[in-house]
């Protein structure tokens, strides 16, 4: 596992075109008397740090970005380290919208975000919906490593476009990657490329006539398959005919859920009662969720 100071890198070097399409943001939380601070943090523009605010010792943190989202040919990285004994929640200020490119050679926009959590340190990390607009490319990319000692909650979504304008399903490409490696092995990958020009995302094995998508990792000691299997009796009680949601204990100690939905309403009540079924069941810290 690096430290937590492997984080901090070279200050910003960037062209002055490039400031506000290329950014990068490093955070690196540490205990100290009880309490989790933001031991170092550096941010580019147009990503920014909220306020750090304590809930119980817990760092909690809301992250910006300050700018319109992200287009065409723009680089977003992030870089963020939970040292031994910190306990950390973040979340997005609102969902980041993925833009056409400007100029049509332009590459596909990237978004790479690395998360590392040491022994004994927790990390929640709660996203808003990654939005593309129609002609959107874009690449994202989570690389989360978490030590065997170490415990993370993770919940990142996506919606099928500006869904209330009929603008579904209509950017260019959306390629994801969702890895988790768990003392150096990797637990879970997740990882696929939509192009709905070629492929018809209303097909069954694709998305069916859902418009959202998200995806949670519970990575945990108290993630058994007993909780698993409650949790997926529970989803399947309430928004049974609007939000389908599959949950599954895929190794000792790791719980992964799939929520699908037409709609966004329900689909938002489903994420956030699966978000206190795991602060309730197995963090025991129903104060950890998250607040904007």
């Amino acid at each position: 596992m690096d430290s937590p100071r492997s984080a901090v890198r070279e200050l910003d070097s960037r062209s002055a075109p490039d400031i506000g399409r290329h950014g990068r943001l490093e955070l690196v939380f540490e205990p100290r008397r009880g309490r989790t601070v933001l031991a170092h943090s550096y941010a580019e523009p147009p990503l920014r740090i909220g306020r750090v605010h304590d809930l119980g010792g817990a760092a909690y943190v809301i992250l910006v970005c300050s700018g319109p989202g992200i287009f065409g040919g723009d680089t977003y990285k992030y870089c963020v380290h939970a040292a031994s004994g910190a306990r950390v929640v973040l979340t997005s200020q609102s969902a980041m919208q993925a833009h056409p490119a400007l100029v049509p050679s332009c590459p596909p926009a990237l978004i790479q975000q690395e998360y590392v959590v040491a022994d004994d340190a927790e990390l929640h990390c709660d996203w808003d919906p990654l939005i593309p607009f129609a002609g959107a490319r874009l690449d994202q990319r989570f690389d989360l490593r978490v030590a065997p000692g170490g415990r993370l909650y993770w919940g990142d979504a996506m919606m099928a476009g500006r869904v209330s304008r009929g603008e579904a399903w209509r950017f260019d490409t959306l390629s994801h990657e969702l890895a988790l490696r768990t003392g150096g092995r990797l637990s879970y990958l997740e990882r696929y490329t939509i192009v709905p020009a070629e492929h018809r995302t209303e097909r069954a094995w694709i998305a069916g006539g859902a418009r959202y998508a998200a995806t949670t990792l519970v990575q945990h000691p108290d993630a058994s398959a007993d909780i698993a299997e409650a949790w997926q009796h529970e989803a399947a009680a309430s928004d049974r005919h609007t939000v389908q949601v599959a949950v599954d204990a895929a190794a000792p100690g790791l719980i992964v859920a799939r929520f699908l939905s037409a709609d966004g309403a329900p689909f938002a009540r489903a994420r956030a009662s699966y978000r206190a079924a795991a602060l309730r069941d197995i963090f025991r810290r129903p104060e950890l969720a998250a607040r904007k």
